[in-house]
């Protein structure tokens, strides 16, 4: 019921897509993720059989691990000129290539500064890539997902100022409780649990706590006779102000099923994963592989590609090919694929998130020195969105930090139509609010907008956003055609999470492996 609410409430504060969306990456939407276990394929089962694996991603690098072991012949071609799809972790000296633009990254080279441009974090609940990093000896850190230390900042309330979210935090628990406190039933265990969870006075009344912080840096508890003082409470009308939808969200952020206040992430960067796949994978994993054709050749599959450096095409035979390439970019390559399935990719491309980051280097890690935010995320209403603080080189002499994650769809219209100078203008533009001063602490702003990354064409599948997406496109690619199945986060119900790649890697090998056991040569 807790869920159908928030649900309902988004829906109505909100507008139904930018809502939908938000709910969605968030984990309010019903999100089944029950581990599907790797499957347990009988020995040289798949001997003599040949697949075809489309994208190096890691529903695809799954899938090749999964059935190489099962004694599949496997060939996983990938058409950028590394693995792992949209896991992708920038570095100083790397490149970033739009449809329109192309960036380099001039941040110093140390291992300590680089930016997840997709993919980065990892809930302790995805048993699945979590598996595999245990599997492939990826080690993981703690990331600070949430820190009551950070900010959050509305051009609409508190006169523009950023308040630490501790403060809005307290006050919005402690104003609620005594208003439940004032209709609660006379029991003393209730007025107990509202008294403690919302930090009331003896008359059950709220007034503040040191929970919401103090007023100043020089009026926190110390020595000799320094007792600290308090913060006054932010009135509860004037915390549900015009900003009420990004403050809720921000508030219970932590509290839904994909988001924890701590996360996981790989050491040294996200793209430790789909390394490690590579290296264990080894030679099947073709770089620089252009798919340029998807066809039949009687009940098996025919795929032609082109190699990027050279220009020269190869056809590859195959019992079976699994196609993980992105629906916007799958439409436009030739094939033969059954009407319905040719019709299914065409409708599910358009339900294709355009986020945007945002990432610059410091020169002094000043949000740790002068803020006392050590990882963690700052809000605002204005098109940024959030600003991340790193979770790893604590200390450091520099940095990396994400100045924008924009996943509301007319902020991400808004920054797709800018240049990648105009975009890192816009987003220290919109950091000055959060921290004043903010132009001269950050430089070397980079940018990714995902529907102009080649090969991907948009960050992750809101299946939401497309008229009958679950009830009718996603079945009829769920069902397959023929040699031809369909895996990657958008063929499963946990998208936009590397889990659900996983997932829907595992589901679409234990169906080829049916058909195989159906079909014995």
């Amino acid at each position: 019921m807790a869920r159908d609410i928030s649900r309902r409430s988004l829906l109505d504060l909100a507008g139904s897509a930018a809502a939908w969306s938000a709910a969605n990456l968030m984990g309010f939407l019903p999100t089944p993720v029950a581990y599907a276990a790797p499957p347990q394929l009988t020995p040289g089962s798949g001997q003599g059989r040949r697949v075809v694996i489309l994208g190096a991603g890691i529903a695809g690098m799954t899938a090749a691990y999964c059935l190489r072991q099962a004694g599949y012949q496997c060939t996983v071609l990938e058409a950028r000129d590394r693995a792992g799809g949209r896991v992708w972790t920038v570095r100083g000296g790397d490149r970033i290539v739009e449809t329109d633009s192309v960036q380099e990254v001039p941040w110093d080279n140390a291992r300590h500064l680089y930016f997840n441009a997709g993919a980065a974090r990892l809930a302790g609940h995805h048993r699945g890539i979590l598996g595999y990093c245990r599997e492939l000896g990826v080690p993981l850190e703690l990331l600070v997902n949430d820190n009551r230390a950070a900010l959050l900042q509305s051009d609409s309330q508190f006169d523009g100022k950023p308040q630490r979210l501790r403060r809005l935090q307290a006050d919005t628990r402690g104003a609620i409780a005594a208003l439940a406190a004032r209709n609660a039933p006379d029991d003393a265990a209730v007025r107990t649990l509202l008294a403690v969870f919302g930090a009331l006075r003896r008359d059950l009344s709220y007034a503040g706590s040191s929970r919401a912080g103090y007023a100043s840096e020089d009026a926190t508890p110390g020595a000799g006779t320094q007792r600290g003082e308090l913060l006054p409470p932010l009135p509860l009308d004037a915390i549900a102000g015009p900003a009420a939808l990004p403050i809720a969200l921000a508030l219970s952020f932590a509290e839904s099923w994909n988001q924890e206040p701590t996360m996981l992430q790989p050491v040294d960067g996200m793209d430790a994963i789909p390394r490690a796949f590579a290296r264990a994978l080894g030679e099947i994993v073709r770089l620089n592989q252009e798919v340029i054709e998807i066809r039949r050749a009687g009940e098996q599959a025919r795929i032609v590609t082109r190699d990027r450096r050279t220009g020269g095409q190869q056809a590859h035979e195959a019992d079976f090919v699994v196609c993980t390439i992105p629906l916007p970019v799958l439409k436009s390559i030739a094939s033969d694929f059954a009407p319905p399935v040719k019709a299914a990719i065409e409708r599910g491309a358009e339900g294709y998130f355009p986020a945007v980051k945002v990432a610059f280097e410091a020169e002094r890690r000043w949000w740790e020195l002068d803020d006392a935010i050590y990882g963690g995320i700052s809000w605002t209403a204005r098109d940024i969105t959030q600003i991340w603080y790193p979770s790893h080189g604590f200390q450091a002499e520099r940095g990396v930090l994400v100045g924008a994650y924009i996943w509301a769809q007319a902020a991400a219209q808004r920054f797709l139509a800018m240049t990648p100078a105009e975009r890192a203008a816009a987003a220290i533009d919109d950091g000055e609010r959060l921290h004043p001063g903010y132009a001269k602490r950050v430089r070397s702003g980079v940018s990714v907008a995902w529907s102009k990354i080649p090969f991907s064409l948009g960050a992750w599948m809101d299946w939401d956003d497309v008229p009958g997406g679950r009830s009718e496109v996603y079945p009829v690619l769920l069902a397959g055609d023929g040699p031809f199945h369909f895996a990657g986060e958008h063929m499963s119900y946990i998208t936009a999470w590397q889990e659900g790649a996983v997932q829907s890697a595992h589901h679409t090998v234990e169906r080829i492996a049916e058909q195989v056991r159906q079909s014995p040569r």
